[in-house]
């Protein structure tokens, strides 16, 4: 009598994996909605946008650093406001890594508006949630596009200093570097020359760039894709030595505090700060394509900074009974 065949163990290839977790990804991400607080906190956004605004109005300087902190926060465990977990003696976290602070500012915005959320509606509006519409009335407020935002991101609950250098790139990133960077979070090359424009405000200290000026390789003290002019003004502000700890170049050597398209202008001109900046005009034709288009024509830029800015601020976001609302955004909430 014929003997029935054992089952065969099932082999996974890679790209059945891929096309699994994509799958994973997008089911998780369809439960993101728009106007997701409509019946629960329906003043949600519009309590959002009142504090960031006034905020910025009283420093310019924090719109950039909700817009930096929502890459950053994607950018490290997905969208689930981690960066904004403190650190305690026996963990940590995001924000403390050096990639982080001093760099990353506007925390307080967010508090403010978190405290604000929970009087009207406790425990509904996640940290997640407030951070990802801050980054766009951020924009909007400094003279960029807005943007409809899907919601319903729920918080994480992990935050580990370590896992920042793993996933952000540095400001020494080449072209090739970045491109493989975002690629990992599911985002083109396309979409990360777009993103770079969110260096069109706000500012870096001395030492992030500093190395461009007086000791980019063995053989050449400077970089050579810096315009001569630009790296002696930079010079003046930041010196070899004895340079203020505390000053803060803009990004934009233009407007730093106007959302526009004048950072492509600066690359250029080789007059972007970073090298990871000035590599998206000098290492590739394509590349360099892209951003002169950018430079010449802000409603493109426009337009697709804010569908890459959708697309970012929905990568491995947590949903459903994923994570939780956490009540104050520096700490997880209390086990029950």
């Amino acid at each position: 009598m014929k003997q029935p065949r054992a089952s065969q163990p099932i082999m996974l290839t890679g790209m059945m994996i891929f096309v699994m977790l994509l799958v994973v990804s997008q089911q998780v991400q369809s439960q993101l909605q728009y106007d997701f607080y409509h019946k629960t906190c329906k003043s949600a956004e519009k309590t959002v946008r009142r504090i960031v605004r006034q905020a910025i109005h009283s420093n310019p300087g924090l719109g950039a650093g909700l817009l930096r902190m929502h890459f950053h926060d994607c950018f490290v465990r997905g969208c689930d406001a981690s960066v904004l977990i403190d650190s305690t003696s026996a963990s940590q976290a995001e924000k403390d890594s050096p990639a982080n602070n001093p760099s990353l500012r506007g925390f307080e915005v967010i508090d403010d508006a978190k405290a604000e959320l929970e009087a009207i509606c406790p425990g509904v509006v996640s940290c997640a949630d407030t951070l990802a519409f801050a980054a766009r009335d951020s924009v909007a407020t400094l003279g960029g596009p807005s943007w409809k935002i899907r919601s319903g991101r729920r918080d994480g609950n992990i935050s580990i200093k370590s896992d920042v250098f793993a996933n952000l790139p540095p400001p020494s990133f080449n072209l090739q570097q970045l491109t493989q960077n975002f690629q990992a979070k599911g985002l083109s090359q396309d979409e990360m020359i777009t993103l770079s424009g969110a260096h069109t405000i706000g500012g870096s200290h001395c030492t992030s760039f500093s190395n461009r000026l007086y000791t980019f390789n063995s053989t050449t003290p400077q970089d050579p894709t810096l315009d001569p002019q630009f790296a002696e003004h930079l010079k003046q502000q930041c010196p070899q030595t004895n340079f203020d700890p505390n000053l803060r170049i803009g990004m934009d050597s233009f407007t730093p505090d106007r959302f526009d398209n004048k950072y492509f202008t600066d690359l250029t001109l080789g007059q972007g700060l970073f090298k990871s900046d000035q590599t998206l005009f000098t290492d590739d034709k394509n590349s360099a394509s892209t951003v002169q288009l950018y430079s010449e024509h802000r409603p493109v830029f426009n337009y697709n900074f804010v569908k890459a800015m959708i697309k970012m601020s929905e990568i491995e976001v947590k949903t459903g009974l994923q994570g939780e609302i956490r009540r104050n955004c520096r700490v997880v909430n209390p086990a029950h």
